[in-house]
């Protein structure tokens, strides 16, 4: 079974040959993103540093997203929204909201946490757990702050 760098490195070059230079663009702008953290952390390629850097990408393209919208920019808009989705194509499927909301629930009571203070022992302790790399830490820290006073 292919990793993911190595699928996202084919995609690359069938969109090449299918002439979908808007694909061709996105990916290969990806794929400088990846080869260029691997060298700024002098690791190699794996599924864990593609996953970060693909994760980091969408946050960017979606913060982006949400400043052309303020600013009447619905072209910017499309285009983000159409590279987010193509990105998103190589992430797994993030958790529900139902699961989150119950390791969240499960996180505080274990870390005995009372208060917006202590939101860091709960995210640390959700970034010990197995599903860490599916949770979206943006989302995380919302539902903490919701849940305590």
């Amino acid at each position: 079974m292919p990793t993911i760098y190595e699928k996202l490195r084919a995609d690359i070059v069938t969109a090449v040959k299918a002439r979908d230079t808007g694909t061709a663009t996105i990916l290969r702008t990806s794929d400088a993103a990846i080869q260029r953290a691997a060298m700024d952390l002098n690791k190699p390629i794996d599924d864990a540093l593609v996953l970060a850097t693909l994760r980091k990408a969408v946050k960017n393209l979606t913060d982006a997203k949400e400043e052309f919208a303020k600013g009447g920019r619905a072209d910017l808009v499309a285009a983000n929204e159409a590279e987010i989705r193509l990105i998103q194509q190589y992430l797994p499927a993030g958790l529900d909201a139902a699961r989150l909301e119950a390791l969240v629930t499960e996180a505080i009571a274990s870390t005995g946490a009372v208060s917006k203070k202590e939101m860091g022992k709960v995210i640390g302790a959700l970034k010990q757990r197995p599903e860490a790399g599916l949770i979206d830490f943006g989302a995380v820290s919302k539902l903490i702050q919701a849940k305590l006073p």
